[in-house]
C-alpha cells in the first residue's frame, strides 16, 4: 500500500469576487458607448425570459465608487470585472472613445488604492455590433480586430493590472451565440459555430502575445464533468465532452483538436479556417487557466425532440440532459465534488500552470428574509463553503489552484433569464438600484478575513 504525499500547492488560497460589464454597468448609450451583440439581442421580442435588457442593469457605470467599496467590504485579494469592447472602441476597430478608457482607469484605480488587485476580462460576450454586421467570431478579422483592441487597453492600463483574462467562457460565445442561438447574437449556424469557437482562441493568442510585458495573461473556461447515464449514451456523451472541454483544453495544452471532434466538425480541419501556425500559437498562450464551474452534465439519450440547450452541441448524437437534484434556481445541479474532479484533472493536464476558480455561485429565489429586511441565504453560504472546500481539497491533492473568486458580487442582468434569476452576494433593488448584502455577504466577508477558514 502507497500513501500519496503529492503536496499542494505553497502559496495561501486567495479570494476574490466577480461582475461583468453588461450584467451590471448599463449606461449603455452614455459617454461615447456603441452598440454590442447584446443591446440587439434583448430588443428582439422573445429572446430574454422577462422581456428586459441591460441598458440600466445595476447601474454601477455611475455608481462606480459604491460598489467598490462594496468589494472592500468583503476584504477580498481580487476583483474580477470585465471591460466593455463598445464602450472603449464604439466600431470595434479604429477609434478608441476616451471617456469609456477613464472609466476603467478609475476602477483600476480605485482597486489600487483599497489594496484590491484587478483582474480586468477584456471579452464578455459584448461584441461590437458593426464586428458581428461583418461576420462576427465565424470571420478571422474578429480575432485580429480583438489583438488591436487588447493591445490598446493595454497601453492605457497595463502600468497598474500585473493580470489579463481575455476571454470569459468562449464555448458560450461560440455554442449559445451561434449554434443554438440562446445568447446574442441568437444565430443557429452549426458550422459557424465551431470557425467561431477557433476564432475565439486565436483571438485569445494573438491578444495575449500583445498583452504579455510583465503580465501574466489566462483565459477563462467554463469545462463541467460530463457523466454518461447509461451505456447507451456514451457516445453522445464523449461527444458532448468534446465540445463542452477537450476542444479547448487540448488546443491550448497540446496544439490540437481532438480526433473524434474533428469527425463532428470538419470545418476545424479546414486549412482555410485552421491555418498553419494557428494551433502553435494557441498551445503557447498561456500563464494561468481561468476555471468557471457551476455543474456536472449529466447525459442521457433522448427519446423525443431533444432540448433547445442539446443544439449547442452540433453533430452529437440526440441527447438529453437530467440534472440530479439537489437544484438551483436555474435548473443546475449542485455537486462540489465535480468541482474537485475538474481541477485535480485539469492540473494534470495543464502541469505547471496555475489554476484560478474564476467564477463560482448559486441562482436562488432569495424569498427569506432577516430581521433586518436582507435576504436570509442559506443555501447559498452552503454552496459556497461545499465548493470552497472542493477547492481546498483539489489543492490537498495537488492542483495549483491559487485563486476562489465568487459568482457574483450583487444581482444582475443574467443574459437570457433578464433580471428573474439571483447569483449576488448583494441584494439590487430594481426600482432604486439600492444595494442590500445578503446573509451570504457577510459570511464570505468572515471567511476571507479569516483567511479561509471556514466558518
Amino acid at each position: 500500500m502507497t500513501t500519496d504525499t503529492t503536496p499542494g500547492p505553497a502559496s495561501p488560497l486567495t479570494f476574490g469576487v466577480a461582475t461583468a460589464s453588461y450584467q451590471v454597468e448599463g449606461a449603455t448609450e452614455s459617454d461615447g458607448r456603441g452598440a454590442s451583440i447584446w443591446d440587439t439581442f434583448t430588443a428582439t421580442p422573445g429572446t430574454i425570459a422577462d422581456g428586459s435588457d441591460g441598458s440600466i442593469a445595476c447601474g454601477s457605470y455611475e455608481r462606480l465608487e459604491d460598489d467598490l467599496e462594496l468589494v472592500a467590504g468583503l476584504g477580498v485579494d481580487v476583483y474580477r470585472f470585465s471591460v466593455a469592447w463598445p464602450r472603449v472602441q464604439p466600431s470595434g476597430s479604429g477609434r478608441m472613445e476616451p471617456r469609456g478608457l477613464d472609466y476603467y482607469d478609475r476602477m483600476v484605480d480605485g482597486l489600487r488604492d483599497r489594496g484590491i488587485r484587478p483582474l480586468p476580462t477584456l471579452y464578455h460576450w459584448d461584441l461590437p455590433q458593426p464586428l458581428e454586421d461583418a461576420g462576427g467570431w465565424p470571420v478571422r478579422d474578429t480575432a485580429e480586430r480583438f489583438a488591436d483592441y487588447a493591445e490598446v487597453v493595454a497601453a492605457r492600463l497595463g502600468d497598474r493590472v500585473e493580470t489579463w483574462a481575455t476571454l470569459n467562457e468562449p464555448w458560450c460565445s461560440a455554442f449559445l451565440g451561434y449554434a443554438a442561438g440562446i445568447h446574442a447574437p441568437g444565430r443557429r449556424e452549426p458550422e459557424a459555430a465551431y470557425a467561431a469557437a477557433h476564432h475565439l482562441l486565436l483571438g485569445h493568442a494573438l491578444a495575449a502575445a500583445r498583452l504579455r510585458d510583465g503580465a501574466a495573461v489566462g483565459i477563462v473556461l467554463n469545462p463541467s464533468p460530463v457523466r454518461p447515464e447509461s451505456p447507451d449514451a456514451e457516445d453522445a456523451a464523449r461527444a458532448v465532452d468534446a465540445i463542452q472541454n477537450r476542444l479547448w483544453f487540448d488546443a491550448l495544452s497540446r496544439g490540437e483538436y481532438p480526433a473524434d471532434l474533428l469527425r463532428l466538425a470538419p470545418v476545424l480541419a479546414d486549412e482555410q479556417t485552421v491555418r498553419a501556425g494557428d494551433l502553435d500559437l494557441i498551445a503557447r498562450s498561456l500563464d494561468w487557466l481561468g476555471v468557471n464551474y457551476y455543474f456536472p452534465i449529466r447525459v442521457a439519450v433522448s427519446d423525443g425532440d431533444a432540448p433547445r440547450r442539446a443544439d449547442a452541441y452540433p453533430g452529437a448524437p440526440n441527447c438529453r440532459f437530467v440534472p440530479r437534484p439537489p437544484l438551483t434556481a436555474m435548473g443546475w445541479e449542485v455537486d462540489a465534488s465535480g468541482l474537485e474532479e475538474l481541477l485535480v484533472g485539469v492540473s494534470r493536464q495543464f502541469a505547471g500552470i496555475p489554476l484560478l476558480v474564476t467564477e463560482n455561485g448559486m441562482a436562488l429565489d432569495d424569498l427569506d428574509r432577516r430581521s433586518d429586511g436582507s435576504v436570509d441565504d442559506p443555501d447559498r453560504i452552503a454552496y459556497l463553503r461545499d465548493h470552497i472546500a472542493a477547492v481546498q481539497r483539489a489543492r490537498a491533492a495537488g492542483a495549483d489552484v491559487q485563486t476562489y473568486i465568487a459568482w457574483t458580487l450583487m444581482d444582475n442582468f443574467e443574459w437570457a433569464e433578464g433580471y428573474r434569476k439571483k447569483f449576488g452576494l448583494v441584494e439590487v433593488e430594481q426600482e432604486t438600484l439600492r444595494r442590500l448584502p445578503k446573509a451570504s455577504y457577510d459570511w464570505y466577508a468572515q471567511l476571507v478575513h479569516a483567511g479561509g477558514l471556514i466558518p
